[in-house]
């Protein structure tokens, strides 16, 4: 076993300081128990995970890990799916840690990938009014983005995350060994949030990975903590400059907006980095409308996207209109309009005097998504 890399999320300008380290590497679940053990972080530790988690085993090997330390936990299950973290799902598992007997004095660990992380996230910021937790994120999806960040929520009928909060982790664990497991939509869905991070910040990350797609292909465990440790720095760093989203965060909801409309209008059929790629395509096409981004830079994003067998449009039976009047339920909406976070060129974001998000006209977005396969 090689020592982990560490990444800091620097937080201390927030009073008080919710500083965390997130730890990359390989074999890390001894290393998660020596650190509960010596954190003394509860008396007793609730493992929330989902049912494809649990298939591969990793809660038992968790648990195992703990028990060994003397550490007392038990192992919650829901369904897995996007169209399980609802509101009905997050109270379930709740009343069924409380009949459990856990208490303030108790602490969470969400182990799974973005959903079990948003869905155990919330879980413990609400829990007998906020509880410590750990993230051990066991997807590309989660261990490039989601994890990390401390924004944590379920989904409503009138939208994702819809009710969530900013609660951050007392620390993650990103083990790349439970990379192996994941079947290769999942592993391709993770891919399209580490595109994300080098068009809004890192033009050469772009190209890195673009070099790299051997690798990446195979599954190699090094490339992979390259990708985790350049994925963590760079949305760290984002973090660190607007912990609660009120300006440059905005710039990782790239091709979210559209993206969280692709999502709820298939049921969560489609997977969320699959969406977001669409999205991305999309945002790029508006920016691009509004004489902001070149059409040379757009084709470098969605050569990528393919290369890495990311879908980049539309499904026909998804209509322009149908999208439009989703995006109105976006978190980023205001006034009752859609705003868009937009690409300058790759590796720099449009400003928009520091909000970095705007409104669009209707016919320009509408342009872009028809563009993108939209009827």
């Amino acid at each position: 076993m090689t020592n982990p890399e560490i990444v800091k999320v620097n937080l201390s300008r927030q009073k008080p300081d919710f500083s965390y380290e997130i730890v990359i590497g390989r074999d890390l679940f001894p290393q998660i128990a020596d650190y509960l053990k010596s954190a003394n972080l509860a008396s007793k530790y609730a493992i929330i995970t989902d049912t494809n988690v649990q298939k591969h085993l990793h809660p038992a090997r968790l648990y195992s890990a703990l028990n060994q330390k003397g550490l007392e936990s038990e192992v919650f299950v829901f369904e897995a799916g996007e169209e399980n973290k609802t509101v009905a799902t997050w109270d379930r598992i709740s009343n069924d840690i409380a009949r459990a007997g856990f208490g303030r004095d108790s602490s969470i660990i969400a182990l799974g990938g973005g959903v079990v992380g948003d869905l155990a996230g919330f879980i413990a910021a609400t829990f007998d009014r906020g509880v410590p937790y750990i993230q051990v994120p066991t997807t590309v999806l989660a261990q490039a983005d989601s994890s990390v960040g401390g924004k944590v929520a379920v989904d409503t009928p009138h939208g994702k995350n819809r009710r969530g909060a900013f609660y951050h982790p007392k620390r993650v664990f990103i083990d790349i060994d439970t990379l192996r497991t994941l079947p290769y939509a999942e592993y391709a869905n993770g891919l399209a949030e580490t595109v994300k991070h080098a068009i809004i910040e890192d033009r050469d990350y772009l190209f890195y990975i673009q070099e790299n797609l051997n690798l990446i292909d195979s599954r190699d465990p090094e490339i992979f903590l390259e990708l985790a440790k350049a994925n963590c720095s760079i949305k760290a760093n984002i973090v660190e400059q607007d912990p609660n989203e009120k300006g440059p965060r905005r710039k990782l909801n790239y091709g979210h907006t559209v993206g969280h409309a692709i999502e709820k209008l298939s049921d969560y059929k489609i997977h969320h980095g699959h969406a977001v790629s669409i999205g991305m395509m999309v945002a790029a096409r508006i920016s691009r409308n509004l004489e902001y981004m070149e059409s040379k830079e757009i084709a470098m994003q969605e050569k990528l996207l393919r290369n890495l067998g990311l879908p980049v449009n539309i499904p026909k039976e998804m209509t322009a209109d149908e999208i439009i009047k989703q995006t109105l339920t976006d978190k980023k909406a205001a006034k009752g309009k859609a705003r868009y976070c937009l690409p300058k060129e790759v590796g720099t974001m449009l400003s928009f005097n520091g909000q970095y998000v705007t409104e669009v006209p209707e016919e320009v977005v509408r342009s872009a998504l028809q563009e993108t396969g939209a009827d």
